[in-house]
């Protein structure tokens, strides 16, 4: 279903293709880009329609990085209102000051510039970047972030002939065409496809007609080795697969259509072999539509493979995340109430709204008055909706059992900035303490973020390893922007820059922080 506040609106999907050339290159530990953002045309639907460039580019360039890289990305905003930037996917390890979301950093005003300092801390993998104020995601403004990793730590499958990068996303127009994009393959190569759903609010499938696609990477995650014939990719998410030229000497459609919508709209582009003998034949191949138990048990086996060689996560010094003992659980329940006359969104009964002072800067400084600690219940509260700037607090190293609960009819997609969790459950009905008996303990994905089914939940483990504040959201983002969203306040009272880096020299500074020292203390 279509969240209520689209139902008026016609709206299609595009696929976005991206093609960089696969090279070399010395691992330099800095590595620097200077971006200008501005308006300029774009057509994603065949039709023109302002978007958001990033150096007179949709989608925006390619960050090409290594594991531990230092980025040092300077952006100069040359729109006519205020604008942020945040990495989705790249934990921000120590340093929560760079995620680039309100409730971390004051907007980069018209005019002016701010200078991100970023490394990739630990991390290898596909994920993208995105403009995170208000609904400039709808613009665009959005680009592919890979971080390689170092031949130190090589992944498990050889190196492939190419690499693509494939954003998917949403659009909204009265009418559309499909944007026909081609990759190029020579036939008997094997090549990477690193595919983002960058989209507003739609669940995809992706598929190549007549090809099998194997499974790598899911944000991060590597040693996988399950083969599908089409993979779901939900809000938010990034999946790597190796798709190896092995058919017929001709083209191919590549399809993306939507999930769980009741009007099923298809995006196609075109897998052209380098010494094709024939166009596309036949209709693009149909994916599924609603099916909710097909989407479950594909959802179940994405399994890390525990006997390929490969990096993996290392919360609280062990491979074993089953064997670890959870400090509390978290239960999150979304709704969609009218609160005040207004359509909002709410997660356990509270709807975030935005403070005039981002959270960060009234905690670094501690300002009164614009936030509280346990404004937001760890449990549903069964209760009326209210509008609040909701906080939870969380201890460093505590280690969280995390159940999000839908009770509504359409697929819910959640992001945790600053952290990676396992996915260790997830079915139809009521979540109970009974559910903790279906859970895989020993051989799950750890991502940043996962999708909850329509009457559905969803159980993660997560180690709270990264001392900040940071957003959990909706990564439907008109939910998001009307208050499925708050802020997990992670805290090490050690106020030790072992735990935490001190606010950046050239931080911005807003609201009530305006006008202070902009220096660690």
């Amino acid at each position: 279903m279509v969240d209520e506040c689209y139902s008026k609106s016609m709206w299609a999907l595009t696929l976005v293709v991206l093609l960089f050339v696969t090279r070399t290159v010395g691992e330099d530990p800095y590595r620097f880009y200077t971006w200008n953002v501005t308006y300029g045309d774009i057509y994603p639907l065949g039709l023109k329609q302002q978007g958001i460039l990033i150096n007179g580019q949709f989608p925006g360039p390619q960050i090409e990085s290594v594991t531990n890289d230092n980025l040092i990305i300077s952006v100069f905003n040359s729109l006519d209102e205020p604008f942020l930037i945040s990495w989705n996917g790249v934990q921000q390890r120590r340093n929560s000051w760079q995620d680039g979301v309100y409730g971390t950093n004051c907007p980069i005003p018209p005019g002016k510039n701010l200078t991100y300092v970023l490394q990739v801390k630990d991390q290898i993998g596909s994920y993208f970047y995105f403009p995170s104020l208000g609904m400039h995601k709808a613009a665009g403004g959005f680009g592919g972030f890979k971080i390689a990793s170092r031949s130190v730590i090589p992944v498990p499958f050889p190196p492939p002939a190419g690499d693509f990068t494939i954003l998917a996303g949403d659009w909204f127009k009265m009418n559309h065409t499909d944007l026909k994009a081609i990759l190029d393959v020579d036939q008997g190569k094997t090549y990477r496809l690193r595919i983002s759903n960058v989209g507003l609010t739609t669940s995809i499938n992706f598929r190549i007609q007549g090809h099998k696609m194997l499974l790598v990477e899911v944000e991060g995650t590597h040693s996988l080795q399950n083969t599908y014939d089409s993979l779901d990719i939900h809000l938010g998410q990034s999946y790597s697969v190796l798709v190896t030229a092995d058919q017929a000497a001709q083209d191919y459609f590549i399809v993306v259509s939507t999930r769980f919508t009741s009007q099923v709209l298809t995006a196609t582009s075109i897998l052209h072999y380098s010494n094709s003998a024939g166009s596309v034949s036949d209709s693009p191949p149909g994916g599924p539509t609603i099916q909710i138990d097909w989407s479950l048990e594909q959802a179940r086996s994405l399994r890390r493979n525990l006997t390929a060689s490969g990096p993996r996560p290392n919360p609280q010094g062990s491979y074993h995340y089953g064997l670890i003992n959870t400090t509390h659980t978290v239960r999150l329940q979304n709704s969609a109430p009218i609160i005040n006359g207004k359509q909002r969104y709410a997660v356990n009964s509270v709807s975030f709204i935005p403070a005039d002072t981002p959270l960060k800067l009234a905690d670094h400084f501690n300002i009164p008055g614009v936030f509280s600690l346990g404004s937001i219940s760890d449990n549903p509260t069964g209760g009326g909706a209210y509008l609040q700037t909701s906080v939870m607090a969380a201890d460093f190293r505590g280690y969280a059992e995390i159940v999000f609960e839908n009770s509504e009819d359409n697929v819910q997609s959640w992001h945790i900035d600053g952290h990676s969790f396992f996915v260790v459950g997830m079915d139809g009905g009521q979540w109970s303490p009974a559910s903790r008996l279906t859970y895989n303990l020993r051989d799950t994905i750890s991502r940043c973020t996962v999708q909850v089914y329509p009457a559905s939940w969803t159980a993660v483990y997560m180690p709270l390893d990264n001392v900040g504040m940071w957003n959990v959201r909706s990564e439907n983002w008109a939910r998001q922007y009307l208050g499925q969203q708050f802020y997990l306040r992670v805290y090490s009272p050690a106020n030790s820059w072992r735990d935490e880096f001190p606010i950046p020299t050239n931080a911005l500074l807003c609201g009530r922080a305006a006008g202070r020292l902009a220096r660690p203390v």
